[in-house]
């Protein structure tokens, strides 16, 4: 995704491997991105997805939108110059956790399908799976849970995804969520589906 400024580093491989940490966690390291429009249900999927898969015994951890932008991005806003150095950064840091062996849930808006895929292009074969959840303008305005729609109608949020600002729908998502009427159990059941089928819970 980037070309390091500095010319005098070098690449250090451990004596542990990925398929190592793996072994020991009896698990697939992946990246579960999930991409939709605020208000849609990302995180609340991802914290419920997280919470059957411990329940479960595997290893997991979220990136959630917010918080990294409490620390990791918090020089970052919302232009479209910063929203793509808001995913190349989470995209390296994802990468890292799959390596780990870790299932990784990512919960960002990540409006744009060229940032989107240039996080995939980063990945392994398989480790980068795209969750769409997808859910109208008009459903995520009706719950508004954080306030952000009114705010943004009002033009208190300039660059709001959805109203002020384009969402670009993925073209080829591995799972689709669509919680216009689907349950958080029922989005859960079906992203959880998708990983045991996929051989994500088991090597």
């Amino acid at each position: 995704m980037s070309t390091p400024k500095s010319k005098n580093i070098t690449w250090h491989e451990g004596q542990v491997s990925r398929d190592d940490r793996q072994s020991m966690l009896g698990q697939r390291g992946c990246t579960i991105w999930l991409t939709g429009l605020s208000g849609s249900g990302k995180s609340t999927i991802a914290v419920a997805a997280e919470k059957a898969l411990n329940e479960r015994g595997r290893l997991t951890y979220i990136l959630d939108g917010d918080n990294i932008r409490m620390g990791l991005n918090s020089n970052l806003g919302f232009s479209p110059e910063d929203r793509t150095e808001n995913i190349r950064r989470i995209g390296e840091v994802s990468k890292l956790f799959t390596d780990a062996g870790i299932i990784c849930f990512t919960s960002f808006i990540s409006p744009y399908r060229a940032d989107r895929d240039a996080v995939r292009e980063i990945m392994g074969e398989g480790d980068f799976v795209e969750a769409w959840v997808q859910a109208s303008v008009e459903t995520c305005e009706g719950r508004d849970v954080k306030g952000l729609y009114k705010k943004a109608r009002a033009g208190e949020i300039p660059e709001f995804t959805g109203i002020s600002a384009p969402y670009e729908e993925p073209n080829s998502a591995e799972v689709l969520l669509d919680t216009n009427g689907q349950s958080v159990d029922e989005s859960v059941a079906t992203l959880v589906s998708y990983l045991e089928k996929s051989g994500y819970l088991s090597v």
